[in-house]
């Protein structure tokens, strides 16, 4: 699949304001309405456009304590990592998981309302997870930068 600049402008514009209208889209990009269309539905069939979502303000919710949690498992066969991955999807605080190089093996984002809200989440849930062998927590003070947007070099043509 081809991907040129008028695509990656297309992906720009929707990860900046996915609910822009296709007119104002197509303005945007200098093409007209029917083929900017075109290119959004090519864009969402070849799934480069995965999915669309809303940015919550997670204050205003009441999740006002961020803190990133390094874990280290008790072994590294398939099957413990395996099941420390099927409990952690199922625990919803946690909302980003990486695997890691380094002294850990994973890194988990965690979001709850509250440190009393954090403590219970550590002793109810994460500790009763047999893979994990050791954790590690920093407590995030405050975002400086939190992006959506991809960062990709919109001058230049893509191939893939």
């Amino acid at each position: 699949m081809k991907i040129d600049t008028i695509d990656l402008h297309i992906l720009k514009e929707l990860q900046t304001n996915s609910k822009i209208t296709n007119l104002e889209l197509s303005k945007k990009i200098g093409l007209s309405p029917a083929p900017t269309l075109g290119r959004v539905q090519k864009l969402e069939r070849t799934k480069l456009i995965q999915s669309y979502h809303a940015k919550v303000n997670k204050d205003i919710l009441g999740l006002g304590f961020t803190a990133l949690i390094q874990v280290s498992l008790t072994r590294q066969v398939d099957n413990a990592i395996e099941k420390f991955l099927k409990e952690i999807n199922k625990i919803d605080a946690i909302v980003e998981c990486y695997k890691l190089t380094g002294n850990f093996d994973y890194q988990l984002k965690v979001m709850v309302a509250d440190i009393p809200a954090f403590d219970a989440l550590i002793k109810n849930e994460l500790s009763k997870i047999e893979e994990i062998g050791q954790m590690q927590t920093l407590v995030v003070l405050s975002t400086v930068k939190s992006s959506t947007i991809i960062p990709i070099d919109y001058s230049t043509t893509m191939r893939k």
